[in-house]
């Protein structure tokens, strides 16, 4: 057949014809569109679930605001895990010096005649902690893991030492004096614990079914130690050891009933040390309210809530606080928090926990994605011995918890915190570096900085 003239060309029309059930779900059926936006059908048997999945996920993350999505691909990137953990360090560690400056200089003033005395000891201490870090971060697991018995052994041999002729400070014998210097084991012995259990736990693998092989040699072990403290008076570290053998059983899978009895036995024997303690006593009994007793147990207390309520919401700028002019004992230690707050303010305060919370958060990410089950129990140990001092220093300063002599990681003045606390954190750091996503990251980059320095040249 034969058309004389013109043929018009038809164009297609404005509303596309839809397939039933291809509407919202259609991704679901295996309907796709095409760059020109028609409707294109993919083989289900050639279409995997994994894709779909994708295909969803990308929807969703499209439909997000700016914010959130950026958010998102910021914490999803290799290194986030690391630099979170670097950064929140080093801000503590700044933090920390400025306010062990500002809490110390009127007490090292009146000591030694010079304000700077006490700050310059630990600016000496970090000195030499980011070092220890540093090599923390560096060294294998495998050597690690090496230094679990020795390390249990002589924190176990100081501890011993230390209970039986250490020097009593503030009514705790937890100091050992070692020639020009004095040292607290009982720190040093938050690390060792840790690394010796999850060395054990990471051998027993496979066997952690069994509630033996839980128990036995970790227990008794941590048991021990706890008790060489008790022996000193130092309930705070006693607590903190307690919180440890805790995290690290559940982190391994016990079973439930066991946390019933064994905080049913702790604090049996907590009130009972209380009971043993006149000052202890009384510390527990005004906690609640030091004004009760405001000239005796509830003075620290009572002058900590003192400096938090002076600080308001902005503070009243560094080195304007006025409790730390000899009314708040233990200024630039235990209650340090205390004349954070009030010369921070609020801010202050929150942005210290929130630096906590980011290491506890990055502490959580490695232990997660990690496949080594030593890497996985050591660092929850430590990110639990870390958030827990937190915690209990915030609410001795707040008159929530009675005051039993921790200080705040990071930020409090002492030698004998920070260098285990950094080590710590070193070798956290190091974990983070070592994910497989991570070390790729680090090499690539260093591979193109190589590439850059050969090209300049």
């Amino acid at each position: 057949m034969r058309l004389d003239g013109p043929v018009h060309r038809l164009r297609r029309t404005g509303r596309r014809l839809r397939r039933r059930g291809a509407g919202a779900h259609g991704s679901r059926h295996g309907l796709s569109r095409s760059k020109g936006g028609d409707i294109t059908t993919a083989d289900p048997g050639t279409t995997s679930p994994a894709k779909l999945r994708l295909g969803l996920r990308a929807r969703v993350t499209a439909r997000r605001p700016g914010w959130l999505s950026a958010l998102k691909d910021a914490l999803d990137r290799p290194l986030t895990t690391y630099y979170l953990l670097l950064g929140a360090t080093a801000l503590l560690l700044v933090i920390g010096l400025i306010m062990v400056l500002s809490a110390s200089s009127v007490r090292a003033y009146r000591e030694t005649g010079d304000s700077y005395t006490i700050v310059r000891r630990q600016l000496m201490w970090v000195v030499i902690g980011v070092p220890c870090a540093f090599i923390a971060s560096r060294v294998s697991v495998k050597w690690v893991r090496g230094l679990s018995y020795p390390a249990f052994s002589i924190s176990l041999a100081l501890l011993f030492v230390t209970a039986f002729v250490g020097r009593e400070v503030n009514g705790n014998t937890n100091w050992l004096v070692l020639g020009p210097i004095q040292i607290q084991p009982s720190e040093i012995a938050k690390l060792s614990l840790i690394i010796w259990a999850s060395h054990i736990y990471a051998n027993k693998e496979r066997r952690l079914g069994s509630l033996h092989q839980m128990l036995v040699p970790v227990v008794p072990g941590m048991v021990l130690a706890t008790g060489l403290v008790v022996m000193g008076k130092d309930l705070g570290t006693a607590l903190i050891f307690f919180a440890l053998l805790v995290a690290m059983l559940w982190v391994v899978g016990a079973p439930g009933r066991l946390f019933g009895l064994v905080f049913a036995a702790v604090s049996v024997a907590a009130l009972g040390l209380a009971a043993t303690s006149p000052t202890r006593l009384a510390r527990i009994a005004t906690f609640a309210d030091p004004f009760q007793d405001y000239h005796g147990t509830g003075w620290q207390p009572a002058h900590g809530l003192y400096a938090m309520a002076s600080g308001g919401v902005l503070g009243e700028g560094i080195g304007a606080s006025q409790q730390k002019w000899g009314q708040l004992p233990e200024a630039h230690t235990d209650f340090i928090f205390a004349v954070l707050g009030e010369e921070l303010g609020l801010v202050g305060t929150l942005l210290v926990i929130g630096l906590f919370l980011v290491l506890a958060y990055a502490g959580i990410r490695v232990a997660r994605e990690t496949k080594q089950p030593f890497v996985r129990y050591c660092t929850f140990g430590i990110v639990v011995w870390l958030l827990g001092q937190m915690i209990i220093n915030v609410g001795m300063v707040l008159a929530l918890l009675p005051v039993i002599g921790i200080p705040l990681p990071l930020v409090s003045y002492g030698g004998s915190s920070l260098l285990p606390t950094l080590s710590a954190l070193g070798l956290v750091i190091g974990f983070a570096r070592r994910e497989p996503a991570a070390a790729r990251a680090l090499a690539q980059r260093r591979r193109a900085r190589s590439a850059g320095l050969s090209a300049r040249g």
